[in-house]
C-alpha cells in the first residue's frame, strides 16, 4: 500500500546561478506555511536566484546530493538518518549523500513536535520530520524523472530509478547532477507518492555514518575553529551556588605570558588571551572575592533528608484514578519503599565551549547547537540588536544530553559578552571538566515515595507515588508551559506507565534551590519510570510472582508493551 500526501501546501523550490547547485528544494511544516496576502498558502518558483537557507535537498551538478539537517549532530545519528529518508525516496546512492546543517529560520526548520521552536530534543528528531524528509527526497524524485521524461521524449512511469541513475530502456541513462538544471523546470506535483515500507531498500538498513569524519579528525566541532586574530576566554565562575562577585585582583594574571585582558561579566571574571593554557594559567593568578551572603548552606545530603521528609505529606495532585483510599481498605499486604536519586551533571565528552564574534549591528556564534533558535534570541536580547542580524553556524557537538540546550543560553551568552568588548574580533569560551561540573546545569536532585496494596492473589489493587524535587520549567523560561504546578517533567515516567491501576495517586511537590537544573537524558524519566520499574520487582517478589508474569497480568491496552516484554522474553532465554 503506497503512501499519497497532499504536498501541493507545502512546497519550495528554487533554482541557483551558484555552479554547484542545479536544484535546491524544501517541503515546510503545515504550520510554517508561507501565506499570500489573502491568507492563501504560496507556492512559488524562483529561477536563476542565489541559494537561499529554506530547503532541505540540493543537487549539485557534480551530482551530490545535500541533506539540509536541521537537527544538531551530537552523536545520535541525526546526519546518516534523516539523510536516509531523502536518498530512500529519491533512490539515490548513499555514496552521493552529504550532510549540512540547517541556518536558523524557525519558520522552516522548526521542529513541530517542540513547539515549532529550531531545536533537538526528547528523541524527536526521526519522529518530526519522518515524513517531511520523505517528502523532499520523493519530490525530487518526482522532477528529476519528469525531465528524463521531457528530454527522453518518453513515458516518464517507464523511467527506472536506482542508486542515483535514471535509466529507459531503450538505452537512455543520466545521473542527478546531469537532470539538475532540466528539473527546475518541472512542475512542483500536488501530491506525492511515498515508497510502501516493504519496498525500501535503505530505511531499516545499517548504513555507513555520515558523520564518520569523528573516526579520522575532519570533522569540526566548536575547539577546532581557528579563525584570524582570534583570542581564547576562560571564566571564573563563583566556588558556590548564590554567589556573586566581590572584586578581583587581576595583576598577576596580566603578568601571565599571553594574557591580552581581564574583564568582568555578570556570571564571573573572564580571562583572555592568544591560547586556552594561557588564559587558564591566568585564572589561575587571579584572586578574586565572593559574596557569599545568598549562598546555599545546604549538602546534598541535608537535602535528601528535607526531601524524604517531604514525601511523608501528600503533594499536588498529578494523576488520580479511582480511589486510593479504598484500594488499601481492600489489600490484604501493603508494601512501601522510598527511592533517592541526586544530582547529575551531564559530563558530555566534550565541555561546553563557543566561539563568538560581534560588531556593532550584527554578530556570528559558532558551537554544537542543539537549541539555536534559542540562542539567537538570547543573543539578540543581550547586544540589543534584531534576531535577523544574529547568525548561528551549528558545527558538531561532543554529546549533549540537553546541556547545550537551556532556555538562557549561558555559556553562548558569556562568549557574546566577552567578545562584545572585543568588537569584530572572534572569541573562542572554553569551559573546562571543572567548570563544566563545578558551574553547570544538572538532573534535579527527587526523593520518591511509592505504596501499593496487594490483594491475596497478588495483584496491585492501590497504587500512590509521592515525588519530591525541584522543577525544571518553573525555574525557566518556559514557566508558562507549566499548569497549576506540575512540571510534567518532573512526573513523566510516573503518571504514564504502561500498567493499569484501578486506584492510583501521584503527586508532586515541588521545592526551590539555587542549584541549576536542567532536563538530563529522558528527563523524568531517568528517575521516575526507575523507581516505578524497581517498586514493580519489589511487588512482585512480596506477592511471590515471577517479575514478567506480575508485569504481564497489569498491563494496560497499549499492545506495544506486551510486544516489548514477549521481546524480553525471548532474545533474554528468560
Amino acid at each position: 500500500m503506497t503512501n499519497n500526501v497532499d504536498i501541493s501546501r507545502r512546497i519550495f523550490i528554487q533554482t541557483s546561478a551558484i555552479t554547484f547547485a542545479g536544484l535546491t528544494l524544501g517541503i515546510h511544516l503545515t504550520a510554517c506555511n508561507n501565506k499570500s496576502s489573502k491568507g492563501v498558502d504560496v507556492v512559488t518558483l524562483e529561477n536563476s536566484l542565489p541559494i537561499k537557507a529554506n530547503a532541505f535537498v540540493k543537487i549539485g551538478r557534480d551530482n551530490r546530493v545535500t541533506v539540509i539537517i536541521k537537527h544538531v549532530e551530537m552523536g545520535q545519528g541525526s546526519y546518516t538518518g534523516l539523510s536516509t529518508l531523502v536518498a530512500e525516496e529519491m533512490d539515490a546512492d548513499w555514496g552521493q549523500i552529504i550532510c549540512e546543517t540547517a541556518p536558523v529560520n524557525p519558520q522552516i526548520y522548526g521542529n513541530k513536535l517542540l513547539g515549532g521552536t529550531q531545536q533537538s530534543g526528547g528523541s524527536t528528531a526521526m519522529a518530526a520530520s519522518f515524513e517531511l524528509m520523505r517528502e523532499a527526497g520523493a519530490v525530487a524524485r518526482f522532477m528529476l524523472v519528469n525531465a528524463a521524461a521531457d528530454l527522453w521524449h518518453v513515458n516518464a512511469n517507464e523511467i527506472v530509478v536506482s542508486n542515483g541513475v535514471l535509466s529507459h530502456r531503450v538505452g537512455f541513462k543520466a545521473t542527478f547532477g546531469e537532470l539538475a538544471q532540466a528539473a527546475v523546470k518541472q512542475h512542483v506535483p500536488k501530491t506525492i507518492t511515498l515508497k510502501d515500507p516493504k519496498d525500501f531498500k535503505l530505511i531499516g538498513r545499517n548504513l555507513p555514518r555520515k558523520d564518520i569524519g569523528k573516526t579520522n579528525g575532519t570533522a569540526v566541532f566548536t575547539q577546532d575553529i581557528q579563525l584570524p586574530d582570534m583570542l581564547t576566554a576562560v571564566v571564573a565562575h563563583p566556588p558556590l551556588f548564590g554567589a556573586t562577585l566581590k572584586k578581583f585582583d587581576d595583576k598577576a594574571a596580566r603578568q601571565v605570558n599571553g594574557v591580552v585582558d581581564v574583564i568582568a561579566i555578570p556570571t564571573g571574571v573572564a580571562v583572555i588571551a592568544h591560547t586556552f593554557w594561557q588564559a587558564k594559567k591566568g585564572r589561575d593568578a587571579l584572586r578574586v572575592d565572593w559574596d557569599e551572603s545568598e549562598v546555599l548552606r545546604q549538602s546534598s545530603d541535608e537535602i535528601m533528608i528535607e526531601y524524604l521528609e517531604q514525601t511523608k505529606q501528600p503533594g499536588l495532585p498529578a494523576k488520580v484514578v479511582g480511589s486510593t483510599k479504598d484500594g488499601f481498605a481492600k489489600a490484604s499486604k501493603v508494601i512501601e519503599s522510598h527511592y533517592q536519586f541526586p544530582y547529575l551533571a551531564h559530563a558530555t565528552m566534550e565541555p561546553m565551549n563557543c566561539v563568538a564574534q560581534v560588531y556593532e549591528t550584527s554578530a556570528h556564534i559558532w558551537h554544537g547547537a542543539q537549541a539555536p533558535g534559542t540562542d539567537r534570541v538570547n543573543v539578540a536580547r543581550v547586544l540589543g540588536m534584531e534576531e535577523k542580524n544574529v547568525s548561528v553556524t551549528t558545527v558538531f557537538a561532543g554529546g549533549s544530553f540537553g546541556r547545550r540546550s537551556n532556555s538562557y543560553s549561558d555559556f553562548v551568552v558569556e562568549a557574546v559578552r566577552i567578545a562584545k568588548a572585543y568588537p569584530g574580533r572572534p572569541i573562542k569560551l572554553v569551559w573546562t571538566r571543572e567548570d563544566d561540573i563545578l558551574a553547570g546545569q544538572y538532573r534535579p536532585m527527587y526523593a520518591h515515595r511509592l505504596k501499593a496494596g496487594l490483594d491475596v492473589e497478588g495483584n496491585i489493587v492501590s497504587w500512590e507515588h509521592r515525588i519530591v524535587g525541584q522543577s525544571i520549567m518553573l525555574s525557566s523560561a518556559f514557566s508558562a508551559y507549566v499548569q497549576n504546578n506540575i512540571d510534567f517533567t518532573s512526573i513523566e515516567g510516573a503518571v504514564n506507565p504502561p500498567y493499569k491501576f484501578d486506584n492510583m495517586t501521584v503527586e508532586l511537590t515541588n521545592i526551590e534551590k539555587s542549584i541549576p537544573v536542567l532536563w538530563w537524558r529522558s528527563v523524568g524519566s531517568s528517575h521516575a519510570a526507575y523507581a516505578t520499574e524497581t517498586f514493580m520487582d519489589e511487588l512482585a517478589f512480596n506477592a511471590s510472582k515471577d517479575p514478567i508474569v506480575f508485569r504481564q497480568n497489569q498491563l494496560g491496552d497499549d499492545a506495544r508493551y506486551a510486544s516489548v516484554i514477549n521481546l524480553v522474553l525471548e532474545k533474554s532465554d528468560w
